[in-house]
This record gives C-alpha cells, structure tokens and sequence, in this order.
C-alpha cells in the first residue's frame, strides 16, 4: 500500500469520525452537558493529548512574535469555531451541520482573495454565488422539527470562524511543524474557552453522576478520536497530499452524516434525527456541491497546470 493511497485513507477517516460526530455529539447535549461544557472538555483533553506528544517527539521552539497569530488561530479555529459548532447543533439537527459545513471551502476562497490576495476568477465567483445561495436556502429551511434559524445561523458562523482560522495559519504552516502550531492553538483556544463566562457557570451546575458508561464513552469518543486523532490524521494527509486536495474531502461528510444517521438510529446508539432529511434539503446539499465544485475545479487545474510548466 503506497504512502499517498494511506493518504487518502487517513483523510477519509477523517471525515468519517466528523460525520459521526455530527450524531453522536447531539446525544449528549443538553441532557448531560451543555455545549460550553462540552466544548472545555474537548479543548482540554486535546490540549492534554497534544503537549504530551509534543513534549516527547517534537523539540521545536516559536517565536514570540508569532505567538498573537497562533493566539488569533485559538480564537478562531477553537473557541470561536467549536463554541459556536455545538451551539448551533444543539439547536440545530445533525443533518443541517453537516451540509452548512460545505460552504466552508467557499468562504476560505473569498477570506483569501482579501487576506492573501489570491485570485479568484469568473468561475470561482459563480461557485461562491451558487453554493452561498444553497447554504441560505438550506438555512431558511429551519424552524420545524429538530431544526432552528438560530442554530443554523450559529453553524454558519462555525464555518466562517474555521475559514478565517485556514487563511490565518497558512503563514505558520511554512515555518512550524503542524504538530507545534496544533498545540499551541489548541492552548489558546483552550483558554478562551475557560474564559467565557458561561462555561465555568455551567460546569459547576453539571451533575456528573448521571453519567452513564455509553456517556462517558461518546465524550471520551468526542476528544480523542474527533479532535485528536483526526488533528494527526490531517497532518499525516498533509504530509503527502496538497491541502486543496485534503479539503475536498469535507464535501462528502453530509452524505456520511446521513448514513451515520441511519446506522446509528438502527443499532440503537443515538436518537433518531432522520425526520430532519428531506429532498428539499438533498437538493439544496446538491447546489451547494455544485458551488464547491466550480470553486475547486478552478484550483485543481491551476494546480495541473503549474506542475506541467516545471515539469
């Protein structure tokens, strides 16, 4: 087995464990912990996870002025990001995170464009236009059901908060290893996380003794295999693969959602979200898979075109 086809591997994986995420997350919210609570207990058990690795294996020193951009990338692709993600689906259904987060590659395109400068051609703005019309219509969809306007709005700020992180840690990517820059992200973020008022509040409120050992093992679940281990498997895709390819992956964790959906409401692991599937909302996934589509396409072929000319 080659080292790109594990590749690929890893960041199909990846995308698997959000994809369920997206089902066994809901579960536990708000019967046991509220999403601030749940949110804490994620950043500091990765946070945890990844110094312990980085202590042992990596001997990489940052610099300081490089510290209030790795602080920027906690706020964003942590706090902000994560706060607002299981927020959004608590009140939200499994089925509508998973779909609004495939707008996320359009939103890094646009952050680019005025961040980085990059630029975006007549394709890649009629992407943006399609797959933005999709995410508000899917949106505006909300209010029956297991779904929520607020919850969808919180979702899509998720999304921009993580597009804002991806254009943000780009400069860092070229000087650190993505184990030093996780690590550090994940320290900040944890501490604005400790510092919004509401989580402390909340977590003393929390009654820890009715947990149950299926709780204990999706939270358990939650911190190490949908926030640390996917973290390494990214960065092991990384290692071979370019990260417009690695993104592209996203594009298929609704359809996983919906699986997930299914198999887990079947085997009896989660409640059943599947009254919020609807083909109203298949077809308004596959608007938003067609502004992706146009959005990337652009990439791949700059990219093919690039490698022609230095070949």
């Amino acid at each position: 087995m080659s080292a790109i086809f594990r590749a690929h591997i890893a960041l199909f994986l990846v995308n698997a464990l959000y994809g369920a995420s997206h089902i066994i997350a809901k579960g536990i919210m708000p019967n046991y912990l509220t999403a601030n609570v749940f949110v804490l207990f994620r950043a500091v058990g990765a946070s945890i996870l990844f110094w312990i690795i980085r202590i042992f294996f990596i001997r990489e020193k940052v610099e300081r002025k490089d510290l209030l951009l790795l602080a920027a990338c906690g706020m964003f692709g942590v706090a902000v990001n994560q706060l607002c993600f299981l927020n959004g689906l608590n009140l939200s259904s499994s089925i509508n995170s998973g779909i609004i987060m495939t707008i996320n590659p359009i939103l890094v395109i646009i952050l680019s464009y005025f961040l980085l400068k990059e630029s975006i051609t007549l394709k890649k703005s009629l992407g943006v236009v399609i797959g933005a019309t999709g995410a508000i219509l899917l949106t505006l969809t909300a209010g029956t059901g297991s779904d929520s306007i607020f919850g969808d709005l919180l979702l899509l700020i998720n999304a921009t908060s993580y597009a804002f992180y991806m254009v943000l840690v780009k400069p860092l990517t070229k000087k650190y290893k993505p184990l030093t820059i996780i690590t550090y992200v994940f320290t900040f973020g944890m501490t604005y996380v400790i510092l919004f008022p509401p989580t402390l509040i909340e977590l003393s409120q929390t009654d820890f003794t009715v947990f149950d050992a299926a709780v204990i093992w999706k939270i358990g679940f939650v911190i190490v295999a949908v926030t640390f281990l996917t973290y390494l498997l990214t960065s092991y895709g990384l290692k071979y693969l370019s990260p417009s390819v690695s993104s592209a992956y996203i594009y298929i964790q609704p359809v996983l959602v919906m699986v997930f959906a299914y198999l887990f409401t079947a085997i009896g692991i989660s409640d059943d979200y599947t009254d919020s599937i609807t083909w109203e909302k298949v077809g308004y996934m596959l608007v938003i898979f067609l502004g992706v589509y146009l959005t990337s396409s652009t990439s791949f072929n700059q990219k093919r075109q690039i490698s022609t000319l230095r070949s």
